[in-house]
């Protein structure tokens, strides 16, 4: 599936404790971490924030505690009495893993005094992991129709992200080499539309985010390396997106990774900021 990515060696616990709480006010003598962020992964969540609290005052800083509960997408609320610590770290970096990809949560982080005092939690973020895969070979159609055609999500019997035949009428989308000899992604099947997702390359797969609102065009847009593009796609529970990022071209294939938000209506690609 996908490669290893380089996280910080501070991460000190991954697993949640049992109990639940509210995470109400604590007024600790730390300031309160600011900034969190989130990277939505395969079955786990990264999270960052500023060093603001451990660098107002270190010789009290002692750690961060991390939090989760469940997220209600439909409502936009976090469940506020089911929050769990899912560990502690000395730095402003921690991967959650092991969790169920399309199901919504939020996350809060708090900063420790050496004498255990907790200050007030972090504005919260909520995250969605989400399936990938990284370096794809599709074929062009004037190639190899037999792999040409990709869909991101065939049903719960079958795997995500499959590359079949691209004179299929079910694809999401089929790779096409147009005369001038460039590589076009094109639409197929009704209720799937692409956009681009910006007018710049992005560097790598995590850094496509929140699906676009508008935009989207059913039909053919190009494939270049280096760039990103969102399908929205209908489904019978309803739309999901699907992204994908350009790693090469030649004549006759493509080089792709993609990523697939399972959570229906959930336009969380990677992170929320």
């Amino acid at each position: 599936m996908r490669p290893a990515l380089a996280f910080p060696l501070a991460i000190l616990a991954l697993a949640a404790c049992s109990s639940d709480r509210s995470l109400g006010p604590r007024g600790g003598v730390l300031d309160t971490p600011e900034s969190l962020v989130s990277v939505s992964l395969n079955t786990a969540v990264q999270l960052s924030w500023s060093p603001n609290a451990r660098l107002a005052d270190p010789n009290r800083f002692s750690h961060y505690d991390v939090y989760s509960t469940s997220y209600d997408l439909d409502n936009g609320v976090c469940d506020d009495n089911g929050w769990a610590l899912e560990g502690t770290s000395v730095s402003e970096d921690f991967l959650v893993s092991g969790l169920t990809n399309g199901v919504p949560l939020c996350f809060a982080v708090s900063s420790v005094s050496t004498g255990g005092d907790e200050s007030d939690v972090s504005a919260y973020v909520n995250d969605t992991p989400r399936f990938d895969s990284r370096n794809v070979l599709v074929s062009t159609a004037q190639h190899d129709i037999s792999t040409s055609g990709f869909r991101f999500d065939f049903g719960p019997s079958s795997q995500l992200g499959e590359v079949v035949s691209g004179d299929r009428t079910d694809i999401d989308f089929r790779v096409d080499r147009h005369n001038d000899g460039s590589i076009w992604l094109t639409t197929v099947r009704d209720g799937t539309t692409v956009v681009l997702y910006s007018q710049d390359p992005v560097d790598d797969l995590t850094s496509i985010d929140i699906a676009p609102l508008n935009g989207y065009i059913t039909g053919s847009i190009e494939a270049v390396p280096g760039f990103a593009y969102v399908f929205e796609t209908q489904l019978s529970d309803g739309l999901h997106y699907g992204a994908v990022r350009i790693t090469s071209t030649t004549q006759d294939h493509v080089i792709l990774d993609w990523s697939y938000q399972t959570d229906f209506g959930d336009p969380q690609l990677r992170r929320v900021r």
